[in-house]
Formats: structure tokens, sequence, C-alpha cells
């Protein structure tokens, strides 16, 4: 039987097993690989150092792993200290962790795509007393419960802040919240992992959260959202539907999982079977011909914000054969070999097998319908007794306090106001920056003030109303000032001044770029772009298989090594455009990296190096109304994608937006062969699908009809509820019954869980449809559990509630038992919980937990009564 190998400083990564040599030998030979395409040796000077064995075996499997950027961005003295904390740490705990475990879920720095920061060694010295005396599993419970003291959930964009930048905003989104925790567990050894679901089955939008290895077991938990118990979280009910639960494993891992792809930074492990019952398919493409196809590409995707998104891609083996292991639901599978595609639907559970014929080729216009199920609800829930229940309630609302005292000290309004009088602003100007910096104020305060001082304060305005908030969040002053003073004041503000690209983490590159290239070369590439285009062409070397971790690698991280993906060579070539003070972007919908010259937009091609004005066509959309849908609104009913380097891209034309305004008239839109998906959806998460495919001509006038399929399903009864039902009123503490608020007539009541995700999306989706809301009329009591819930709700500041919601407080949870009790929920069903009723007593919708788009479902219903 092989000895298990655990932590001790003799052994730690040293392993004498026959596996681990095996392993330790991969690493050193991935690491020479990587120092091979990175010809620059002062990427890798902290080898000459005099590191101990330990830290030498660390430090190389970091760098044998990590994606191009991390070498280029971060220097060799920062992952020294990290190795040496973790190392430190590992001895101080003692929770005799496998080296397995080990290397792949406590020693890596990187979680997901967010810069990396300090917050190692800054949390470890936070945490370390706080944990001490306790157990693996309290320990875990612990941390959880210090993540919740520093912050809570709001959405956000795409970009993961740091950890440390979350502490400093006091909230992020669920992959900002799990990257953090994830980070504060490994700070002090416990072995963590972010898991996500890369979309859902039965709403839109996705989550990430937490698995924490305790004694030889993983267990998960809702980052930032603690409970008295592991495995415990208000997404156990949804997730129990979802089809696909992965985690993206730092390095080649072989452990008992099922792994789905491994490339040179990570392997991704399928871990589905922890959530929900299961089954595989197999997947065979194959021609017109019946003749199997070696090396097809096959996309798994769900239906998801109107689009098929692609959770897995594959690629076939020699008998065109791949497989995969899902929920019990259904997925749209799209194969491609060349130009020839095939598309099905697949229902795991139902079909073990599948075969996939090639049999449209690109340009084929057609459309089919597709039904698509997702798996149904069977949450396991751990036990909770009262009083730990109400312990760590007690607990919650008081981190909730720490918080908010943190929060107070950003500034306040009259602070804003004295600032922007000594350095001669108008508030209007500058307070949603200073605001939406929380607490990276001081350093956009900086900003601003250096700018007055040098008398270019409207310059300094332009510059920030460019950036996303998040930016404002994280944002150094001297990075700014990089940007500001070495562009010059007449130049363009969205195509030159600003410093935003894409998605990546703001750096200060415009003075070493203008440096590099000197003034008689920047002026050549005004004159001539192209010749810009060729000096990236033929000076930098694409790795696209050393970055597969949706980093990108910062401009002067490419200046210096030479190397690059080709996510990032567009930001470089924009980046040293701006710089030289020649127009250019990456195009917000087409994704296409352009540039301006003599009023010309022109389209640049790094693959062929060829650059030309773009082709368009212009199309519109004529859309037949269905009875309760007025107007679609783009993610939410239907999405387009173009045809590309072999796949479908999706086109990312403004959120929600009606499809009377982006394609009511005839609209401009790159030629090219195009999918556009609807979907109707359902209360019981279905979806009624279409998908359309046909092409864009230069100057053609394409007319396109926009279906979306009805439910032909009629308003009907589902349940009942007592409307003579009594609760206080939450303003005066009146008591009052459901009837007496609303009148007679139908009514939405909605029992809510303040502070949890679930919720906040309800409560913006609400938001969303306020104005249709208050046509209805009718009233919208929402439940509270108590008056400190109430307050809590109203200091996280929801703006734009429809004027007929009535606030409430539901005394000992009365309302919200009858409901389940009436509607059959179990106990523990999660919030927010909301029925449409009418004062017969009479159930018509019912929804719970996690719901994107209620505010739409509900709409569907009401303009049905």
């Amino acid at each position: 039987m092989t000895k298990k190998i655990y932590i001790t400083l003799a052994l730690l990564l040293l392993a004498v097993t026959v596996n681990a040599q095996t392993f330790l030998e991969q690493v050193e030979k991935d690491f020479q690989e990587k120092q091979e395409i990175l010809p620059n040796g002062d990427l890798f000077k902290i080898f000459d150092n005099d590191l101990s064995a330990q830290e030498e075996a660390c430090l190389k499997m970091l760098y044998a792993y990590m994606p191009i950027g991390d070498i280029t961005d971060y220097s060799g003295e920062f992952y020294l200290e990290n190795v040496r904390s973790t190392l430190s740490t590992a001895q101080e705990m003692k929770w005799n962790i496998p080296e397995k475990i080990f290397r792949h879920f406590v020693l890596p720095i990187r979680v997901n795509n967010e810069n990396l920061d300090n917050s190692r060694m800054i949390f470890h010295d936070i945490l370390k007393d706080r944990i001490k005396g306790l157990s693996m599993y309290d320990a875990v419970l612990e941390v959880n419960h210090w993540c919740h003291e520093k912050a809570n959930y709001r959405p956000s964009d795409q970009r993961t802040s740091s950890p440390l930048a979350t502490v400093s905003t006091a909230y992020g989104r669920c992959g900002e919240e799990s990257t953090f925790l994830v980070a504060a567990l490994r700070s002090v050894g416990i072995p963590a992992r972010q898991v996500y679901t890369p979309r859902w089955a039965h709403t839109d939008d996705n989550h990430a959260w937490v698995e924490a290895w305790v004694n030889g077991k993983w267990y998960f938990l809702g980052a930032c959202e603690p409970e008295p118990v592991l495995n415990l979280g208000w997404f156990n009910a949804p997730a129990s539907r979802g089809m696909l639960m992965h985690t993206k494993v730092f390095g080649r891992y072989d452990g008992p999982e099922d792994i789905m792809k491994v490339t040179k930074n990570y392997t991704e492990i399928n871990i589905i079977s922890n959530y929900g019952d299961n089954a595989g398919i197999t997947i065979q493409v194959v021609d017109k011909g019946g003749n199997v196809i070696p090396d097809a590409e096959v996309e798994f995707k769900l239906y998801n914000y109107a689009e098929y998104f692609t959770v897995s891609r594959k690629k076939c083996n020699a008998e065109g054969i791949t497989t995969l292991n899902a929920g019990l639901g259904d997925m749209v599978v799209m194969a491609y070999h060349g130009n020839q595609f095939g598309i099905e639907k697949c229902s795991f559970g139902k079909d073990q097998t599948k075969t996939i014929v090639l049999n449209h080729t690109i340009g084929d216009e057609f459309s089919i319908e597709l039904d698509i199920v997702p798996p149904t609800e069977k949450p396991n829930v751990p036990f909770v007794s009262a009083e730990q229940r109400k312990q760590n309630d007690i607990r919650f609302n008081r981190e909730d306090s720490i918080r908010n005292a943190y929060i107070a000290t950003f500034p306040t309004a009259e602070d804003i106001a004295q600032f922007a009088k000594a350095n001669r602003y108008k508030v209007e100007e500058i307070e949603k920056y200073i605001v939406a910096s929380r607490g990276n104020h001081h350093e956009i305060q900086s900003f601003l003030q250096t700018a007055a001082q040098k008398g270019v304060a409207q310059r300094a305005l332009d510059l920030l109303s460019t950036l996303a908030e998040k930016d404002l969040r994280d944002t150094k002053a001297d990075i700014l000032n990089n940007h500001l003073y070495n562009t010059a004041m007449e130049s363009d503000i969205t195509t030159i001044l600003a410093p935003r690209i894409s998605y990546e983490m703001l750096t200060p590159y415009r003075k070493a770029l203008q440096d590099f290239f000197g003034k008689e070369q920047a002026t050549k590439f005004r004159s001539n772009p192209e010749l810009l285009v060729d000096w990236c062409r033929r000076n930098i070397t694409l790795h696209d298989e050393w970055s597969t971790v949706s980093t990108l690698i910062s401009p002067i991280g490419i200046l210096n090594s030479r190397t690059s993906d080709s996510k990032s060579l567009p930001v470089f070539f924009v980046a040293s455009a701006r710089s030289c003070g020649i127009p250019s972007y990456i195009d917000g919908i087409t994704g296409n990296t352009c540039y301006i010259h003599k009023k010309d937009t022109i389209t640049v091609d790094f693959s062929t190096g060829k650059s030309d004005i773009t082709g368009s066509g212009f199309l519109q959309l004529k859309y037949d109304p269905i009875p309760k849908l007025k107007d679609p609104e783009y993610y939410r009913h239907y999405t387009l994608s173009k045809f590309e380097k072999g796949k479908f891209n999706l086109q990312t034309y403004p959120d929600f937006e009606k499809a009377s305004v982006t394609f009511g008239n005839y609209t401009k839109i790159p030629e090219g062969y195009y999918q556009m998906v609807t979907g109707s959806r359902l209360a019981n998460g279905s979806v009624l699908s279409c998908v359309n495919f046909f092409n864009i001509e230069a100057d053609e006038k394409r007319l396109e009809t926009l279906k979306m399929r009805d439910n032909s399903e009629a308003i009907r009864v589902i349940g009942s509820f007592n409307s003579e039902s009594r609760f206080t009123l939450a303003e005066t503490d009146a008591e009052t019954s459901v009837l007496l608020t609303t009148g007679r007539g139908y009514f939405a009541v909605g029992c809510l869980g303040v502070g949890q995700e679930p919720t906040n999306h309800a409560i913006n989706d609400i938001i969303h449809k306020a104005k249709e809301l208050e046509k209805w009329g009718r009233k919208m009591i929402l439940l509270f559990s108590d008056k400190a819930a109430y307050n809590k709700f109203h200091a996280q500041g929801f703006k734009g509630m429809p004027n007929n919601v009535v606030y409430g407080i539901d005394n000992l949870q009365n309302i919200q038992k009858e409901i389940c009790k009436e509607m059959n929920l179990q106990d523990g069903t999660p919030l927010p919980i909301f029925i449409i009723a009418d004062t017969f007593n009479r159930v018509v919708f019912e929804s719970h937990g996690y719901t994107i788009g209620l505010g739409t479902q509900m709409m569907k219903i009401i303009d049905g009564l």
C-alpha cells in the first residue's frame, strides 16, 4: 500500500513515492519548456537566489504552470514571498494535508483571473489568531465569517477584483467573493478551490462558490455568506438543478474527479456529482455519408441569457467520439469540422448516445425549434437547529454592522463638497466618481487634486468619464497620471485618452510605450498605422497554449517579453496606437480591433496581417407580438452570434435593450454568417427556443423575423393563499392584513432574505420592471423577518422600486410558513419566495430561490390576467 505523504518541512514537495517523483520530473520538464518560450532571462532571475530545496520546488511548480502574464507582470520576489509564507504557515497550522492536495489547492496564488496582490501574507497575519485552537471544520466557518465582515454581494462587471480590492470596496460579485474566500482559506493553509456553474440551466446567469478540504473530504460553502454548518448555502436547491459544476485546478492534476480538460496552465475537473444526479452521454460525429469524423470539435451548450452558451468544448478522438457527464436535463450540442456543422438537442439521463451529423455548411440558411428542459429540483439540505440558526443570525448582523462601520468612513456629501470647493470643482462634476471609488477614494481625490493644481481639471474629468466603476475602486493615482500627462490635450477622449481597452487591469503603459517607440517612430505610425500592425506581427510571438486562464498580459509585459496571446495582442496594439496618438479601440459589439485613419475605420486581423475597411450590411428584425411579450429584449429574449474562426461568437449589444430600439430600423452590422437564438422561459425553467441561421452580405438590407414561441398554457390556479393573513406595516408598526392592504383583486407577496444574493437579484429584476408593475397598479407586499431586516434592506440603498410596493414585517414568519405549506414547498425552501394571488385566495404564480428574470416572469402572468 502506498504510504500517505503529509506536509512536513522535510517532505514538502520532495515526496519519495514513485508517483510523486514522476510528478516532480514532469514539473521540471514543463518548467524548462516555459523558459524556452520566454527567452528573457530576467524573468527567471529569482532562481539565481539562494533558495532552499522546498522554496525552489514550490517556485518551479508555480512558474511551470502559471500563465505567461503572471511571469511578465509580477516579480520573482513577489512569488518567493508567497512561497515562504505558505511553507511557514504549513508548519504553523499543522493541518495534516496530503502533498497532492497541498500543491494544487494551497500553494497556488491565482484563483481566477483576478489581479494578484499581497493578500496571502496580510490575511494570514489577521486570521492566524482568530482560528487558533479551532478544528479545521470550524476554522473554515470562522474564516467565512471574517470574509462576511469585509464584503457582501453586489453585481459588477466581468473583470475580477483582487482580494484586497474586494476588502477595500466592501462588496463583490460571486466570482470576487469566492476568489476572496479561497485566498483567505489558503492564507492559513486550508486547501480551497473555486467552483463555478458556468451557466444555470433553469434560469439565467451563473454562480461561483467555494469548496474547502477538511480532513479528507471536500465541503462547499457560499463565499461571504456564512452558515452554521458546511454544505449549506442559498444555492443548495438551484445547484441540484445544475447541469455542470467545474473547477480549474492549477497545474497537472490526477485526482479522483472526472477530468474535462487539460491545458498547460490547469486541469479542469467536473464535480457535478457533488451536487445532483447526473449521467454520461457519448457523442459521435459523422458526415452525411455516415463516416466518422476524427478530431471534430464539439460544443456542449446551455440556453442562458437567450444564448446557447458553451459550457464545455471537446475534441473527438479517432473514432469521432467524445463524452460528457452532466445533470439530468437538456443541452444543445453543436459539432464542427471544416466548413461543416451539425446541431442537436441531447437529454442527459435519457440519451446514452447521440450521433451528430454534419449536415449543414457554413452559409446554409435554416431554422429549427428546440424545447429545452432543465433538471428537476432535489436539494440535499443538512440539518441546522433553531439555536444554531439564531446564533448564526446574531453573528451575521454583527458582521454587517462591522462592515457598515467601515463603509461609514467613506467620504460623505459634506466631505465631497468641501473637497470640490478647495479644488475649484463643481460638486456634481466629481461626486459620482468619489462615491463610486469606495475605499479607493484617496487615490481618486489625489488624482483630481493634482489635476486641478496643474490646470487640467476638465481633462482629468474627461479621463475619469471613460472608466468603469471598478476602475475607480482599484486604480492608483500614479496610473491615471501616467495616462493624463502623456496624452496630447487635443486628442480624442474615447479612442486616445482612455486608459481602458478591454477587461484588463489598468496599468501605466503609456509613457513606457512612448519612450520605447520614440517620437520619430510614433510619427511614422500615425502617418501609416499599418506599420504598427506589421511591427506587432513581426516582433511578438503568440503562445495561446500557455495563456488559458482568461487573464490578459499587460502591454508592458508583452513589450518586455515579446510574447503574447491572441486576446492580449489586440490590447497591446490599441495601447501602442493610443500612446502614439492613433485613435484605436476594440469594438464593444463585435470584438474587432479597429483604428481610425483619415476618417476611415479600419479592422485589423493579426492572423493574416490584413487590415480592411469593415464590410457591412444592414439588419432589421420584424417581430409579430405574442400575447405576453410586446417587445423582446437582448439577452432576455434573443441574441445574435457571428461565425468567426470556427465557432459562433456572441455579439454584445446593449444589455436588455428592446429589439425595436436595436433593430427596429435597418441597423449596420458586419457582413457574415449569423445565428439568432430566441427563447421563452417558462415558470418551471423550461425554454421554448428557436434558432435561425442567416447571412448578411455587404451593403445588403436584410429583413429577418424575430420569432418568439408562445407559451400557449393558459393562466391556471396552482395553489391557495389566505388573503386575511396578518402582518405589520414596517413604517408604522400597525397590524393589518393582506386584504386590507391590497383591496379586492390580484396582488403579489414576496418573502425576502435580506442581504442574500438571490433576493438582491429578485429586487433588481423588480426594479427593472418598475414602470410596468406600477402600470399594473396592484399592490406588491414585500415582507421581512423582523424590523432589523427591514432596516438593513433600506441601508442597501435599492433605488427605483415601484411605487405600489408596501413593506411589512412577517411576524414569526407566519405568512412565509403558510405559503410553503399551501404550495407544498419543503422546510428550508430558499428565499425569496414570491406569489401572485387574488383575494379569492387563488395563487396563479409562485417562484422561490435563485431566479433571474423574476420581473419578466411576473409580468407574463400579470399581462395574461
